[in-house]
């Protein structure tokens, strides 16, 4: 059981801290990889929730420049289409919204997962308008920030344990999807391009 785009690699950022990498793109990391920032200052939270914010916004625009037919184009050979991103998100998301009220309203939870891959093949996923997710999107981030932003600084160590993670904290899950967000947007930017 997977979910977040895990691989052998996950955990590695795609670039050298200092900048240098100079290679072409990876196409299915095209911000580069998730890495966790263990110096987390309360300026750096601000942004990752502006960026969890910003999602239905960032999406809205994403899709508005695909050309026609981009809606039902992969972003790469064997990735998704940009249909199933969204409705991806929308998945996701709503697993990400669980999981932080999850640690925080009990101790160190087990969080579930779930086979993502699998998801994106059920027919909402292949052939549903987007414009239902974009809906729960909608809704689901309004609430989604206005919890974290009203988190002390001490709840955003709360924890959670993972089955393939191990243990995470809400600082954790909030860099996660705030990354997650760009990662996606950035997909459907591809498809566009």
């Amino acid at each position: 059981m997977r979910d977040v785009h895990l691989d052998d690699e996950y955990f590695r950022a795609a670039r050298p801290e200092d900048g240098s990498y100079d290679g072409p793109m990876d196409p299915r990391y095209p911000i580069g990889k998730f890495a966790y920032d263990a110096e987390v200052t309360p300026d750096k939270r601000k942004t990752w929730i502006g960026q969890i914010a910003a999602l239905p916004s960032e999406l809205n625009a994403a899709l508005a420049a695909l050309p026609p037919g981009g809606l039902d184009r992969p972003y790469r050979e064997g990735g998704w289409t940009a249909r199933q991103v969204v409705h991806h998100l929308a998945d996701s998301h709503l697993n990400a919204y669980t999981r932080v009220r999850l640690a925080l309203t009990e101790q160190n939870p087990t969080i579930k997962t779930y086979e993502e891959s699998e998801w994106a093949k059920l027919p909402d996923a292949l052939h549903a308008d987007p414009s239902s997710s974009l809906s729960s999107l909608d809704g689901l981030h309004a609430r989604f920030s206005i919890l974290l932003e009203a988190l002390q600084p001490q709840q955003f160590a709360r924890t959670a344990a993972h089955p393939v993670w191990g243990p995470i904290t809400i600082d954790w899950l909030l860099q996660m999807y705030a990354w997650h967000c760009r990662h996606h947007v950035a997909h459907i930017r591809q498809v566009g391009a």
